[in-house]
């Protein structure tokens, strides 16, 4: 029997229970790798990314910041864009990552900024 990473359970166990929630939402998926973040809006019943915001953006990367700040800075950017286009109630899908650190500084600017989940 394989032993499956603690990882992968963890993303799997999260996204079975999104499934039950995500009737008429959209998703806000996120990854994040040793200095980038990586955030994304989807709408999974048409399989298409709606609204995208990166910490490899060129306003963003000109800037000297910490990590931290960073993952703040991308939720005030993408919560903007998802005004842009009316984008009020999604559901975070933190994928394999715990709920602290710049995961949730992440998710509590996105809240701030007018987002609902």
């Amino acid at each position: 029997m394989k032993k499956i990473n603690n990882k992968i359970k963890r993303r799997l166990r999260n996204r079975k229970k999104l499934k039950k929630v995500s009737n008429s939402r959209y998703r806000i998926s996120i990854s994040k790798s040793l200095n980038n973040l990586f955030a994304q809006i989807i709408d999974d019943k048409e399989k298409k990314t709606l609204v995208s915001a990166t910490s490899i953006e060129k306003e963003i990367k000109k800037n000297k910041i910490k990590k931290m700040e960073k993952s703040t800075l991308i939720g005030e950017i993408l919560a903007k864009r998802a005004k842009e286009k009316k984008i009020v109630e999604v559901y975070f899908d933190r994928g394999e990552y715990k709920y602290h650190g710049r995961i949730k500084a992440f998710a509590e600017t996105l809240r701030k900024n007018g987002l609902k989940f």
